[in-house]
């Protein structure tokens, strides 16, 4: 009987690369050799590629995920002192880039079940300040978009959709309309940053819109707010995808909806082991957004959170949490926040009670059998 215990990753970055390594180790010498590592022919592929593969006309390649976010909302000329609604429940770029822009985070709730904002949860914190709405695809599904998008157009507001861990996933119109998530609202951000389901060696993000004018100004305002060599209209930053990370993001892309269908796999693996045991909450499926399972997080509700990561580290069994304490409770943000808000419950109660188990594209069977039975193991 073999009793060795695997050796377990949150995400495994290595054994993905095998499988892919003399296609991409091609790619990155291809690209050294031609010199061309700002802005080269593979960035321009990888863009194109990105465009058909979202369905949007424009993708505009950056440096990370948080400037996406930042460069996406320069983009829309808000001014300072202006309102922007965002998850209290997310990671703290949403926020950050607000800050930075001198513009005012509004802190909110989300739903208990998916995590995500809701239309209802914005339209109660919309003010005469209110410009734009930053909703956050959590990990791996669509918020219900078309309720926030008539919320939005009827108070005329943007929105920009925060898709840094949903990439893949697909909502539906009530309509049945189909779109890729991120390409919702006016303008769409992501990260490429390595442990995505769609993951750079290194830092990358890439900004999309189907708006000409918004897309033009993206541009400019990533260029250091230029359209031309030394001529620059706006203020801007610098931001760029570089050749050798678009190379490799080019050959992932390719593989993109079956290292997704994997992950959901794995996902229906835990939700099976898990369902009889009382105490956790597996993750909500919305029935008009796939999910792609950037993470999979459980609740934990009996208050044992923190004693269930333990146990499983002594197993061998690595865990993470997202997030551990809400924006408006980082010293950071505290007081920030246009609606001063010092407590939300829902956002309250996942920070201490969500856990994420491992979830990548390479685990295998044998490997979530360990992992479900030491959870089970725990509960029992």
């Amino acid at each position: 009987m073999n009793t060795t215990t695997p050796t377990i990753h949150m995400v495994d970055l290595k054994t993905q690369y095998e499988k892919l390594q003399t296609e991409i180790d091609q790619q990155v010498i291809d690209v050294i050799r031609s010199g061309a590592f700002i802005n080269g022919p593979a960035v321009k592929k990888f863009q194109a590629d990105l465009e058909i593969y979202l369905g949007v006309k424009h993708v505009i390649p950056c440096a990370n995920g948080t400037d996406a976010l930042q460069v996406a909302l320069m983009a829309l000329g808000l001014q300072p002192g202006d309102e922007v609604i965002v998850p209290a429940f997310t990671y703290v770029a949403t926020a950050e880039v607000i800050a930075l822009l001198q513009l005012k985070p509004v802190m909110v709730d989300v739903d208990p079940h998916t995590f995500n904002v809701t239309a209802e949860l914005v339209e109660a914190a919309i003010t005469d300040k209110t410009k734009a709405i930053v909703p956050v695809n959590l990990f791996g599904q669509c918020c219900d978009m078309a309720p926030i998008l008539e919320l939005a157009q009827k108070h005329n507001l943007f929105v920009v959709e925060d898709n840094a861990q949903a990439i893949g996933a697909r909502y539906t119109f009530p309509d049945g309309t189909v779109k890729a998530a991120g390409a919702l609202g006016d303008i769409g951000c992501t990260s490429f940053y390595p442990s995505k389901n769609l993951g750079a060696y290194g830092d990358g993000g890439a900004i999309y819109t189907d708006n000409d004018e918004l897309a033009a100004k993206l541009r400019m305002v990533a260029n250091h707010g230029q359209n031309r060599r030394y001529y620059h209209d706006e203020i801007g930053v610098n931001s760029r995808l570089d050749s050798i990370q678009a190379a490799i993001l080019g050959i992932k892309l390719q593989h993109l909806d079956s290292y997704n269908a994997t992950r959901k796999a794995a996902a229906d693996y835990y939700d099976q082991a898990f369902a009889d045991i009382e105490a956790l909450i597996t993750p909500a499926r919305q029935d008009n957004s796939t999910h792609v399972y950037h993470q999979y997080t459980l609740r934990v509700t009996n208050g044992k959170r923190d004693e269930l990561q333990a146990f499983l580290q002594e197993k061998s069994v690595p865990s993470m949490v997202y997030y551990p304490v809400p924006l408006y409770e980082q010293s950071a943000y505290k007081g920030t926040a246009a609606n001063d808000v010092d407590f939300l419950p829902t956002t309250d109660l996942l920070c201490k009670e969500v856990i994420s188990l491992p979830m990548h594209s390479e685990l295998q069977e044998d490997t979530l059998a360990y992992i479900s039975a030491q959870v089970k193991a725990f509960f029992s």
